[in-house]
């Protein structure tokens, strides 16, 4: 899949204009379903949110039923989370604690939402290609997440 097929500065302006609420539950799933119809070669989108110290719970997805809860000492989503830093994974199974929620996913790309310094949630995109997400891609869909951010009041986990 090359990077440059897809216009990542065309899909900013579309999800910023299907994003008119400011309800986080409504543009979660909007962003979620976009993501899904918008790129190619993806098996699943969903968000993970912080509810708990350490813990990500299930939100709004695309895809086959998925894994709940997940610490943020395993897996993608959880170093995403535990390090508040992008995690783009060529082939999941190269992963000591990958969390195989889909046995046919083999690239990931986890983006962590921080807001206001304080972690929100991730996205978690999985795609059956392996190496599927280009640094092209990771920039974009962070794109789309500030995006996302900017259009959405987001409630914050309170311990």
């Amino acid at each position: 899949m090359s990077a440059d097929t897809v216009d990542y500065g065309l899909l900013d302006r579309q999800l910023a204009a299907l994003l008119d609420s400011r309800d986080w539950l409504t543009n979660s799933a909007q962003t979620c379903a976009f993501i899904m119809q918008a790129l190619p070669h993806l098996n699943w989108v969903g968000f993970y949110l912080q509810r708990t110290p350490e813990m990500l719970a299930l939100g709004p997805f695309q895809g086959k039923p998925a894994c709940h809860p997940i610490p943020f000492s395993k897996g993608v989503c959880g170093a995403a989370a535990r390090k508040q830093v992008t995690q783009r994974i060529d082939d999941v199974h190269s992963v000591a604690d990958h969390i195989a929620c889909d046995s046919a996913s083999r690239a990931e790309l986890v983006v962590p939402i921080v807001n206001d310094g304080q972690l929100w949630g991730v996205l978690d995109i999985d795609s059956p290609l392996e190496a599927r997400f280009s640094h092209e891609d990771q920039t974009g869909i962070e794109a789309l997440i500030e995006t996302f951010k900017r259009q959405t009041d987001l409630p914050l986990w309170k311990p």
